[in-house]
């Protein structure tokens, strides 16, 4: 059965999550480990930050499964190459030390200038396990082969990057998961259509892990999955981009990831930019991310997080137009019609909003 250790991996993940993350919770209540509300934060009550333990051992847990159960020597019909093999080990490794520098920061409170400078070295190390984008395949170019230290420099400015980046828009209930969730779906079927095995068992793991976890995390929330979870997700998803995405020689390939992921990044580029403008650093926690400008709207926080996965829907759907999926243009129609549909929804929340303040 084609693709049935993907399938396994993705079931496998998300019932571990199921399973473990109430035992996660009750811990993390009895030892004190909770997040305390403060002016910056949505929530109301004091809440455990540790979901993030509950999505790796989903993910790790699901990979092992396919280990053992001979999936890396079938995974598509075919032994898979020892360095695709390899590949997943040097993703989860780095997606395991992200997890553990998050969760430091949860237990302990790391200074930015900690947490960047020990996220450098790890995604420096990664990029010399393999980790790294040592080509790029561009329009009208072809195939260029980058010069050892700025495939470095790249490397970890994109694994970094999208740690942070998928930190920062862990603001509301379930918009980090969900949006994660949606952003590896779309990765597994790309993966998987541009014949790249190894990455969409990652992707697979990683989506059915954060599913799972939406039972728990989506508004009203029971458990917070922590900057460690939000930086092994991160990592994850980047790691996927480069091993699955970027070193295969389609033209399409170095636009995907960005495709993929634009919510995420576009977010976090948006906040560093007007930081930078107001002379704040860009470190500098605020209330500028787009889910708290549409919360300041007006807009519930159920719409906020909806709308926000629709615009992640597009754009994952604009990537499998890209990258050539059977019926991608349909696909991109359809999320096109949702999108304008909850665009429509918020603009009559927020005229609504706006006649009853008047």
């Amino acid at each position: 059965m084609p693709y049935l250790y993907h399938l396994i991996a993705f079931l496998v993940s998300a019932l571990v999550v199921l399973s473990t993350t109430p035992i996660v919770r009750k811990f993390g209540l009895q030892s004190g480990l909770f997040d305390i509300p403060d002016k910056r934060k949505v929530h109301q009550h004091p809440m455990v930050r540790l979901g993030g333990v509950s999505i790796f051992l989903g993910s790790l847990t699901a990979l092992l499964v396919v280990w053992w159960s001979g999936g890396f020597v079938d995974a598509k019909g075919a032994i898979l190459p020892p360095s695709e093999e390899y590949e997943i080990w040097g993703v989860t490794l780095g997606g395991l030390a992200f997890f553990l520098i998050g969760l430091a920061d949860d237990l302990f409170g790391l200074s930015a200038f900690t947490r960047l400078l020990v996220e450098v070295i790890v995604a420096s190390l990664a990029w010399k396990a393999g980790v790294q984008i040592a080509f790029l395949s561009m329009p009208l170019i072809g195939l260029v082969n980058l010069p050892p230290w700025i495939s470095l420099i790249i490397t970890v400015i994109w694994l970094v990057g999208m740690v942070n980046a998928t930190n920062w828009i862990d603001g509301l209930d379930g918009l980090a998961a969900g949006v994660s969730a949606i952003a590896a779906v779309v990765m597994l079927i790309v993966c998987l259509f541009m014949g790249q095995p190894a990455a969409a068992l990652i992707a697979a793991a990683l989506a059915g892990g954060l599913i799972g976890f939406l039972r728990y995390n989506f508004n009203p929330a029971q458990i917070f999955m922590g900057d460690g979870g939000a930086y092994f997700i991160g990592f994850t998803l980047a790691g996927v981009g480069v091993v699955g995405l970027v070193k295969t020689t389609a033209v399409t390939s170095v636009v995907l990831p960005y495709l993929i992921l634009a919510v995420p990044i576009l977010d976090m580029s948006a906040v560093i930019v007007d930081r930078l403008r107001r002379g704040k650093s860009p470190f500098k926690a605020d209330k500028r991310h787009l889910h708290h400008r549409l919360i300041g709207t007006g807009l519930s926080h159920r719409m906020t997080v909806v709308f926000i996965y629709s615009l992640t829907i597009w754009a994952g759907s604009l990537a499998l137009a890209f990258a050539g999926i059977p019926y991608g243009r349909i696909y991109a129609l359809g999320a096109t019609l949702l999108l304008g549909y909850f665009i429509w929804k918020v603009w009559q929340q927020i005229t609504k909003m706006k006649k009853e303040g008047n």
